[in-house]
């Protein structure tokens, strides 16, 4: 099994980084603008992007602390994958440790992967520190791929 691994650091609170992972409009505001469902434990978040998406079941939120999900639809190589936001507080910054884990191998769709959740984390950042991020259908396209 491999992960995609990232750190960022954010000037404003971890419970604003907390909010921003843990709520549909937060969510909605960094990731993808078509985002829908239950963002409590035990429920299911949709994500949807062009030309797919992703479900996403919330194993684990822990107030400026963690985050947890599991993919239980989308593309194969995402099903019963997990990924997890670590937030603690350093230095004057909010840390978000990011693991998308549990791949079953390297593929060329995990290289694009993390390239995107690596834009996406910036959208995170900027929304957190500025109050506009960059969720998709807005995001940096990064190849034919999108």
């Amino acid at each position: 099994m491999v992960d995609i691994l990232h750190r960022i650091g954010v000037t404003s609170a971890p419970d604003d980084v907390y909010m921003a992972l843990t709520t549909v409009d937060g969510l909605a505001h960094w990731w993808t603008q078509d985002t829908d469902g239950d963002s409590e434990v035990g429920g299911v978040i949709r994500f949807r992007f062009e030309p797919g998406g992703f479900d996403i079941k919330v194993l684990e939120a822990r107030p400026a602390e963690r985050v947890l999900w599991e993919v239980v639809d989308g593309p194969e190589e995402w099903i019963g994958t997990r990924i997890r936001f670590d937030l603690k507080r350093e230095d004057g910054y909010t840390i978000v440790l990011f693991r998308h884990e549990g791949w079953k191998e390297p593929v060329e769709f995990m290289y694009h992967c993390s390239t995107k959740w690596a834009t996406f984390l910036m959208s995170l950042k900027s929304l957190v520190e500025t109050g506009k991020g960059e969720p998709a259908p807005h995001d940096v396209r990064i190849s034919n791929w999108h």
